[in-house]
């Protein structure tokens, strides 16, 4: 209900903006990026949730297993919009949502007729949907609203290049809170400096020393000496090992055993 306010908006912006124009042809073929190894070797070949808006303003949602090559998406052709691939597990009771996305923003990462997802355009078609959340909540009525599909994303793609931006989100972007990042920007406008890791604390749980794989494409896999301590946040983080499922917080943790077996 949240992004249904700003769905309705970006439906009637295009159809404005496609008023008398000649159609173009706004198929375009996915490419999913490479599993991380550690993901692999724990978790084997997912299923993938795919969400796009398409050149109608209809919010897409489609399920695939390996390749999604054969899926065809028709894309709006005026502007910017997300797509979403959300690995997940089924049969090891990891369900979408669990580990972090890969994505695109189109046209940005268009190449010929197909449309290439990665991991980084992951945190970028999440952060548009932040956005399209946080402008519904604030009913942004400004003369130069802070639409989503207005962001300078290439831009801000740029900045994990660059040794200025703080390096643990460099390495990792999802140590970020990027609801309240986009939040903060949707209010008063983008600022990089917000871009730091949340506040985390740690956990000790007497289970196996590992690997535990998170649910960042970006991050290492834990290895433990002794009892394993793992990085928490007030909100509940998912780690997973050939042993089973680890869901803590800075509050408390459950093991789920053999789930991923």
């Amino acid at each position: 209900m949240k992004t249904f306010y700003f769905i309705l908006i970006f439906c009637a912006a295009l159809l404005a903006h496609n008023c008398g124009e000649a159609p173009v042809d706004s198929r375009y073929y996915l490419v999913l990026p490479e599993l991380p190894d550690s993901w692999e070797t724990v978790l084997g070949s997912p299923h993938w949730q795919l969400e796009w808006i398409s050149d109608s303003g209809n919010k897409e949602t489609r399920i695939v297993q390996g390749d999604a090559r054969s899926l065809e998406v028709t894309l709006p052709q005026t502007w910017a919009s997300p797509v979403v691939a959300m690995p997940f597990w089924p049969e090891k009771s990891i369900n979408t949502g669990l580990f972090k996305p890969a994505g695109a923003i189109f046209p940005h990462d268009v190449s010929g007729k197909t449309l290439v997802l990665s991991w980084q355009g992951g945190v970028d078609a999440s952060l548009f949907w932040e956005f399209a959340a946080a402008y519904g909540r604030t009913g942004q009525v400004s003369a130069t609203p802070r639409l989503p599909h207005n962001f300078n994303w290439p831009r801000f793609r740029a900045l994990f290049d660059d040794p200025a931006l703080n390096g643990e989100v460099r390495a990792d972007p999802w140590l970020a809170d990027w609801s309240s990042i986009a939040e903060r920007t949707v209010q008063s406008g983008f600022d990089r400096r917000r871009l730091v890791p949340e506040a985390r604390s740690s956990i000790s749980v007497p289970v196996t020393s590992g690997p535990w794989v998170g649910t960042s494409p970006f991050a290492a896999p834990l290895f433990f000496e002794g009892i394993p301590v793992f990085p928490v946040r007030q909100t509940a983080d998912t780690w997973v090992s050939f042993e089973g499922i680890i869901r803590c917080s800075s509050e408390t943790w459950i093991f789920f055993q053999n789930n991923v077996q």
